[in-house]
């Protein structure tokens, strides 16, 4: 694998690395702003890369890895991201919007408002993320181990948590409708800022007796 490393790169100068057939990992560079819409960059490896506002739009990028990237507003609509692997990264405000996500992994990352609606997110795995704000209407996480996810103020609407076990994460004031909970076990997690017409989507799930007394007060019942 061919290792760039600290340099400032353009579309042009990708594209010709691209052009040789094989993955490259880039090494502390600067990709900041640049379009790298529809290209092919399978098995690439971005370590250290400035990638704010680049765009990834439709590209290609299975197996790709993302490792200590600062990618605020860099945007995956669209792009093929089977089996991509963000580690200790930070794409907030970044959309993932439509994008193709099979056995993606995210692990330490800040995606604080970023978009995940209409992507296809087939065994997709958050660990240690923060994803307060972030939209990802539909998701499923049926019977996977949440870790300390901070899904504050979510759109986590028709998203499927059945089965699924929380681990020092938060769902306070994330939005609920059509959510499905029947099995969980939410005792590892924040669920302040319950609305009335959301208690009922944790039927069927576990929970302990201080979030119970704290659900019931969110409700405007006095426990005693």
């Amino acid at each position: 694998m061919t290792t760039i490393t600290d340099q400032i790169l353009d579309r042009g100068a990708v594209m010709l690395l691209a052009n040789k057939g094989e993955p490259v990992r880039l090494e502390g560079c600067e990709l900041e702003e640049t379009d790298l819409s529809d290209m092919i960059l399978n098995g690439w490896v971005f370590a250290d890369c400035i990638l704010r506002k680049a765009k990834f739009k439709s590209a290609k990028l299975e197996r790709t890895q993302f490792i200590g990237c600062k990618g605020g507003q860099a945007d995956f609509t669209s792009a093929d991201l089977t089996e991509a692997q963000f580690t200790g990264s930070d794409f907030n405000n970044t959309p993932f919007k439509g994008a193709v996500l099979p056995q993606a992994v995210f692990k330490r990352c800040k995606l604080t408002g970023a978009n995940f609606n209409d992507s296809r997110n087939l065994d997709v795995t958050f660990e240690e993320c923060r994803l307060n704000d972030a939209r990802l209407r539909g998701f499923s996480f049926n019977k996977q181990t949440l870790k300390a996810l901070d899904l504050h103020n979510a759109d986590l609407q028709r998203c499927d948590f059945r089965q699924a076990v929380f681990e020092e994460c938060s769902l306070r004031d994330a939005l609920l409708d059509q959510a499905r909970f029947e099995g969980a076990d939410l005792r590892g997690t924040d669920i302040g800022g319950v609305r009335l017409e959301d208690a009922k989507r944790f039927k069927g799930a576990t929970i302990s007796r201080a979030q119970a007394a704290e659900l019931l007060s969110e409700l405007g019942l006095n426990v005693r």
